[in-house]
């Protein structure tokens, strides 16, 4: 029997999870936070990971497992496979998804200094759009858990970050 959550209230969990740890558990402390959201999600991609790999023979080598990662471990979570995969050949990998589901509904433009749509002036729009920035960047660090998560069961430790330049696409590194 295959289990499956609809995807708009999986987005919902995600964003209320960052939301509740950034504003009410961890307000006054954001590092504490990002570290509290990328720890939920390395358990949870160490243990999909387990799941996925559960009839696979190991790895022969990180290539490998990384290709996992791009193609399999991802299109189970996103329904897509990752849709570019660079490589330096000294360990570093660079997982680019054009159109990555948790961030189509966010925009750092929306926050751009747009003062017809925004009647308090109060705020500067750099400032706004700082902190838009930084609360896309706060719900990214879930997504990098999980990845994280997943390849340090594989056997491949590892740090990973994502950049966002321009949304929804993000690329994990």
């Amino acid at each position: 029997m295959v289990r499956e959550v609809s995807e708009s209230c999986l987005d919902s969990v995600v964003r209320e999870m960052v939301s509740c740890y950034c504003n009410v558990f961890y307000a006054d402390k954001p590092d504490l936070a990002a570290r509290r959201i990328e720890a939920i999600g390395y358990q949870i991609g160490f243990q999909l990971s387990e799941r996925y790999t559960m009839e696979r023979p190991p790895f022969n080598d990180n290539l490998e497992a990384i290709k996992f990662i791009c193609k399999d471990f991802w299109s189970n979570l996103f329904k897509k496979q990752i849709d570019n995969l660079r490589t330096n050949h000294r360990g570093t990998f660079v997982l680019q998804d054009n159109k990555f589901r948790w961030l189509t509904r966010m925009s750092i433009d929306s926050f751009t200094d747009n003062s017809s749509s925004v009647e308090d002036n109060s705020v500067p729009a750099t400032e706004n759009k700082a902190a838009h920035a930084h609360a896309v960047n706060m719900h990214l660090y879930f997504p990098c858990g999980i990845i994280r998560g997943a390849l340090s069961n594989l056997g491949i430790p590892c740090a990973v970050s994502a950049d966002i330049s321009t949304l929804p696409a993000c690329a994990c590194l």
